[in-house]
């Protein structure tokens, strides 16, 4: 778990790095862009940026190389706004999870269905009832 300290610099590079993306990037590859999270190394060498894409895989893919040339002036600008020592590297992520959250609710109903409409995998064989 990282320090109190990490995780307001964390949190700090977060919201700071938003709103460079959103008011001073001109890139017209960078779509509709969240930031998700920052993870920061202990050291503050690099902090890895996850960002969710709204739009399709090719939308996704060229709103990240956007970023990725975008790095070093969103760094920057942060230098000027932050005055932290040593400022990070930033690497670019796609963040994934609330994809995967989506599937995992999608495979939870499928099967709250299946077992309400009657599967007959969950239904118990011969009509006895398996607790007696």
């Amino acid at each position: 778990m990282p320090s109190q300290r990490l995780q307001r610099v964390q949190n700090l590079l977060r919201s700071e790095i938003s709103i460079v993306m959103h008011r001073k990037l001109k890139d017209p590859r960078i779509g509709m862009v969240t930031i998700t999270e920052v993870e920061a190394d202990a050291d503050l060498k690099n902090a890895r940026v996850f960002v969710s894409v709204l739009g399709s895989a090719e939308q996704e893919s060229d709103t990240l190389e956007g970023l990725v040339s975008a790095a070093g002036f969103i760094r920057s600008e942060l230098m000027r706004v932050l005055h932290l020592r040593p400022m990070p590297r930033l690497e670019f992520q796609v963040d994934d999870t609330l994809e995967r959250g989506a599937h995992t609710l999608e495979l939870l109903e499928q099967i709250a269905d299946e077992r309400d409409h009657g599967d007959p995998l969950t239904e118990p064989s011969g009509g006895a009832d398996p607790e007696q």
